[in-house]
């Protein structure tokens, strides 16, 4: 019995399953402590996100950590057992390493999957299911990740539509905390650049949507201004950058109303990124000097080029994660080498104090001397050698030159 870590993720199973097997915020608590309950050891930590739910375990049989998920969730051995995958002691640490990188996420060196991976480890020691050996674990699992991202590119180049706008908005200008940002929509992709935004120091910001409302509860978050569409053209002129995603089948910027803007703005430039589709930005904008515009396209070529940089960056992360997952388990052998050394002298030490009350017991009533310490003597020897010369017979007979080797180092047989 090993560490085991058991899963299931965008990867192996459909959304119908994922959320099937999936932990609740309100549940995971006693779950991690009725999992832990099942182990030897009494730790677990239940990892649960959108894309993948994987649970980790200490001194357990991996069969029955999938009989538990299975019956916690009531699901047939049939349907859950196809989708799962399993991995024990280094190749469990292995896993868990590369999952907190962002090496198995759905966007390759995702960040966000490290902070859910600190989440349930929290989640986990607040229901005390967490030792030293899980907590060492997961300690060392989020050092690596670190390490990773600080060591390898692959969290350096914009993976998303959203990053690449923002991106994109960083190289024209020199400091984006400068600028005044016009977002066109609400949706979930004008959140993420605005987020992205906040995160590089943009603090003026207004957001138009068809729904105010809708606006007005992002704009909360960011302590940003929330306007109508209607509104935009009061707006334009002083946006530096503008990005744009709605779902209008028609554009809502047209080339005249640009054009207006940036004679008002006395010519400074303006970007502008489309990445709606179809596109919210008439395209004959591009045409107008000063104006700089960018399709969702111009930015997949960007991300397609910046994926390939970031393969690159995990293919060393990936020897990263080996190397650390290595070193983990030889303390977990160098904790087994303790016990055994403990184990051993806590062993030896009774044969002694065993024979040593003998012997004593034998002097108070008066038997010779000289022959109870010969006897104290053959007996300490024969129980101490006992073991070992099974063990050199054993290997004898059966031939087992490399045990028998092994043997004689361990004894100082072949000392010079």
């Amino acid at each position: 019995m090993s560490l085991v870590a058991i899963g299931i993720n965008h990867k192996t199973a459909t959304v119908d399953l994922r959320e099937k097997v999936a932990f609740g915020p309100d549940k995971i608590h006693d779950a991690m402590k009725s999992l832990a309950a099942s182990t030897q050891s009494g730790e677990a930590v239940i990892i649960s996100t959108c894309n993948r739910t994987e649970l980790y375990c200490n001194n357990c049989e991996a069969a029955d950590v999938v009989a538990w998920l299975e019956d916690y969730h009531q699901l047939s051995h049939e349907d859950v057992e196809p989708c799962l995958y399993q991995y024990k002691g280094q190749e469990a640490v292995k896993h868990l390493m590369r999952v907190s990188a962002g090496l198995d996420s759905l966007i390759l060196g995702e960040p966000q999957i490290l902070g859910q991976v600190k989440q349930s480890f929290v989640k986990a020691k607040e229901a005390g299911t967490v030792a030293a050996t899980m907590d060492r674990m997961f300690q060392n699992t989020f050092s690596v990740a670190k390490k990773i991202r600080t060591e390898t590119e692959i969290g350096a180049a914009a993976v998303s539509v959203a990053f690449a706008a923002v991106s994109m908005a960083k190289h024209i200008f020199s400091s984006l905390s400068t600028t005044q940002v016009l977002l066109i929509g609400a949706g979930e992709t004008i959140e993420l650049v605005a987020r992205h935004l906040k995160d590089n120091g943009v603090t003026a910001m207004v957001v138009a949507n068809r729904t105010v409302s809708r606006a007005e509860a992002m704009c909360d978050e960011f302590g940003a201004t929330a306007i109508t569409l209607e509104q935009i053209p009061d707006f334009l002129p002083k946006a530096d950058i503008v990005i744009s995603s709605t779902a209008s089948p028609l554009p809502i910027l047209g080339k005249g109303m640009v054009e207006k803007a940036l004679k008002q703005r006395r010519h400074q430039p303006m970007l502008l990124v489309d990445i709606a589709v179809p596109r919210d930005i008439e395209a004959e904008v591009a045409d107008l000097d000063d104006a700089f515009l960018y399709t969702v396209d111009d930015l997949q070529s960007i991300i397609e080029q910046n994926m390939a940089s970031r393969r690159e960056a995990a293919e060393q992360a990936e020897l990263i994660a080996e190397d650390q997952a290595y070193q983990f388990m030889e303390w977990i052998r160098s904790l087994e080498s303790v016990d055994s050394i403990r184990e051993y002298r806590t062993q030896s030490m009774a044969i002694k104090n065993e024979l040593v009350e003998r012997a004593v017991n034998k002097l108070a009533q008066g038997g010779n001397s000289e022959q109870v310490l010969l006897e104290l003597a053959n007996k300490l020897t024969n129980k101490l050698i006992h073991a070992p010369t099974q063990a050199l017979t054993a290997a004898s007979r059966q031939g087992d030159l490399n045990s028998l080797g092994q043997l004689r180092a361990v004894l100082g047989l072949d000392k010079d």
